[in-house]
């Protein structure tokens, strides 16, 4: 028996995959992929083996590809987009592979907030205006604990960043806002992420819902919720000032 591999293909741009991915791809005599969500030249990377588009497939025929292939020692490979996990359900997978005697490894990748906090240029934490980062999605078909709320979590004014939610932007609206955040808090959308037809919609609590409307965008999308994307003001960081030292650098002495 082999071995399964989950593996993160990365948000999109096919070069924004790590080489251990892209060499498993390669050698794999069986891929399970997570439909129109992986790019095609990351898929023509398989050059010998069977592709299973997991799209059209149920748990149980997904886990019955990975099994069965695993148990005859071919090198079976769960192609996930993004990182595996992140919303990946790989946990369910890799639990009853196990109760079968099955190992997993997974291979993780970047994932689609980094690609949108790339594509708008800027960093998700900053000195004077936050140092933590909240990765969360709204409620709908897929409940949440209710001290995972919008407007929980919103009490922290940290970086608020949602997956597959950018179909319920009213929601979200109201419920950042009932939570703590001003309605001019900047928030951004990345549209599929590091793709070719990527398209950014920056606004505030108090327009963006308008604004994506007019876009008709409802899925693959990341939602980012915080003042770091248009900071009135912030800190410069310690690390590089002259008078901060630390481990890897002793304060310079300035002359007088």
């Amino acid at each position: 028996m082999s071995d399964v591999f989950f593996v993160g293909c990365g948000p999109g741009d096919p070069e924004l995959i790590t080489i251990k991915a892209k060499k498993l791809i390669q050698k794999a005599d069986v891929v399970v992929y997570s439909g129109s969500l992986i790019p095609e030249p990351i898929l023509k990377l398989c050059k010998k083996g069977k592709l299973y588009d997991a799209a059209g497939m149920i748990r149980e025929e997904i886990f019955d590809v990975l099994y069965k292939n695993a148990k005859k020692d071919k090198l079976v490979v769960r192609l996930h987009d993004g990182d595996p996990s992140i919303y990946g359900a790989i946990k369910e997978q890799i639990d009853n592979l196990t109760k079968k005697g099955i190992n997993s490894i997974v291979v993780p990748g970047i994932t689609a907030f980094l690609a949108s906090a790339a594509a708008l240029g800027t960093q998700l934490t900053l000195p004077g205006v936050t140092q933590t980062i909240i990765v969360t999605r709204a409620e709908s078909r897929t409940k949440v604990p209710k001290r995972e709320k919008i407007s929980e979590l919103a009490k922290h004014k940290a970086t608020l960043i949602f997956y597959l939610s950018v179909h319920l932007i009213s929601n979200l609206v109201k419920e950042a806002i009932a939570g703590g955040y001003k309605k001019k808090t900047p928030v951004a959308i990345v549209y599929r992420a590091s793709w070719k037809d990527q398209k950014i919609i920056k606004g505030t609590l108090g327009n963006i819902a308008k604004k994506l409307k007019e876009e008709k965008i409802t899925r693959t999308a990341i939602v980012i919720i915080s003042d770091v994307i248009d900071p009135e003001t912030y800190e410069y960081s310690k690390l590089y000032d002259k008078k901060f030292s630390h481990g890897y650098r002793k304060a310079k002495k300035t002359k007088n």
